[in-house]
């Protein structure tokens, strides 16, 4: 939670000296794809905070479609992301040697978690895809899981393309909220990255709340 602060003052700062709309739109749209699509790879981008950036900028411009541009954006980004990162882990899974994608994703799955995603997936199948996209640090999991189930990528693409258009849907509309409530974009900005960080990090810390108090 360190860098809460520093990120919320560095998006501040990027969208105090706003841009025309056009070089927005033409710079905004294409970096927002790149971005959620590498952060679905690497979980190291905090994709939904870009999310909800894009919303409360689509909020304060004119152009029409806006907001639809960036929710189409970042749920075909991520849902092409989550496709291509299956993808490279079942290849890994059938391979003699596996693969260094198939082990970045046991890596980012601790053993409980796993579990816990694979009585998921066994007693609810495709929904709890979606989900796992809803829940912070809950779509490497059920990835796992889907991917030990030997679920084919087109099993999973079908209940991963709700789960992207409700993840991209949930943080644009903190992204609204947070511009509706401020006159100022970058005000708008700040708030709606606090919140976002917020939310993913408040899993975390409930985690290791119930462990000191185990």
């Amino acid at each position: 939670m360190r860098w809460l602060p520093d990120a919320v003052t560095l998006a501040a700062a990027s969208v105090r000296t706003v841009p025309p709309e056009s070089t927005q739109q033409a710079l905004g749209y294409p970096s927002l794809f790149l971005l959620v699509l590498i952060g679905a790879l690497v979980p190291v981008v905090p994709t939904g905070a870009l999310v909800s950036t894009a919303a409360v900028v689509a909020f304060h411009q004119t152009a029409p479609f806006s907001m639809l541009l960036v929710f189409v954006t970042a749920s075909l980004a991520a849902f092409l992301g989550d496709a291509a990162l299956y993808w490279l882990g079942r290849r890994g899974l059938n391979s003699r040697n596996g693969s260094r994608w198939l082990e970045a994703i046991r890596s980012r799955a601790p053993e409980e978690r796993l579990e816990q995603a694979q009585g998921k997936l066994a007693d609810h199948g495709v929904a709890v895809l979606v989900l796992s996209r809803l829940v912070p640090a809950g779509r490497i999991p059920v990835m796992l899981a889907c991917l030990l189930a030997e679920w084919p990528l087109r099993r999973f693409s079908r209940g991963n393309l709700p789960a992207c258009l409700a993840w991209a849907l949930t943080y644009q509309v903190i992204g609204i909220l947070g511009g509706s409530l401020f006159p100022e974009p970058w005000e708008g900005v700040a708030a709606a990255v606090a919140l976002t960080v917020l939310v993913s990090a408040a899993p975390s810390a409930m985690r290791r709340l119930r462990g000191a108090g185990r």
